[in-house]
Order: C-alpha cells, then structure tokens, then sequence
C-alpha cells in the first residue's frame, strides 16, 4: 500500500425507500478539513488521469457505476517510491479512498454505464492557479496500463 493512502470501508445501508451511505464526517479518522465537495463522471472506457496536487489532499468514493482508480507514488523519499496501487469502487464494493499530496491518480469507468464519482478535497478549486499537475494518460513514465 502506498505510503499515506487511507481506505474507509463504506456501509451502504438499504431501507425499502432507498439507500443512505456516510462518505465523510468530521470526526472520522480520515477528516482532515474541508475545502470544497464535487463530483465528477467519466462514460464507459473513459480514462481520467494522471495528475495529482501539492497542497490538496482527495477522499474518492464511486456512487453510480464502477471505477478503476489507479494510484502511483511519485514522492522520491517515500518508502513506496514508485508503488502502485488499484482499487475497483462501486456502490457493492463501498469505499473511501484517501490521496495525498504528489500521489499520482486517476480512474476508469469500467461498468457498461456511466460513473460518478465524489470528492472531498481539503482545499477549494483555485481557477486561476489551480493546484494540478498532469502528465497524459497513456504517454507517461508511471508503471501502469489503462487498457487491461
């Protein structure tokens, strides 16, 4: 497991009116502070990555779909130097997944319809100096094949 990735299994709890499930409180381990809350989708196949952040920390969860979320560890002095990770996120197989800061990301909608994704970052969208640096998808140096 790469240095600093933290999972919270996630409860789904059904009821005959529908489904509730906590992502995030604050006085869950996992909580560092808020910033800013979004979701984002990706279609079937679609790949989203690579980058990561310098000052934000992500809390992923999938809530419609399923995703491949791939992680690389790209911090010199860590002890998983160059580690990857994947976990597949789906409403049956419920999780959060914590990123810190210079962990590289990104996921695949992997189920035949789209997914959505949620996040709980600890530091707003900055929209003239955004806080993101991104190499492409599948012309990189990381370890890691989208296309399996």
């Amino acid at each position: 497991m790469i240095d600093g990735i933290k999972i919270k299994k996630l409860k789904v709890i059904p009821d005959d009116r529908g489904r509730l499930m906590e992502i995030l409180r604050n006085d869950d381990a996992e909580f560092i502070k808020f910033g800013q809350v979004y979701m984002t989708t990706a279609f079937p196949g679609i790949v989203k990555a690579w980058h990561y952040h310098r000052l934000q920390t992500d809390s992923f969860t999938c809530v419609h779909g399923v995703i491949c979320l791939a992680l690389y560890d790209s911090r010199q002095g860590s002890p998983t130097y160059r580690e990857v990770n994947e976990f597949t996120v789906s409403l049956d197989d419920p999780k959060l997944i914590q990123i810190p800061p210079f962990v590289y990301h990104g996921f695949k909608c992997v189920s035949n319809y789209e997914a959505i994704v949620v996040n709980n970052v600890t530091v707003p969208y900055n929209h003239k100096n955004p806080d993101e640096y991104r190499v492409d998808a599948f012309d990189n140096d990381i370890p890691y094949d989208w296309k399996r």
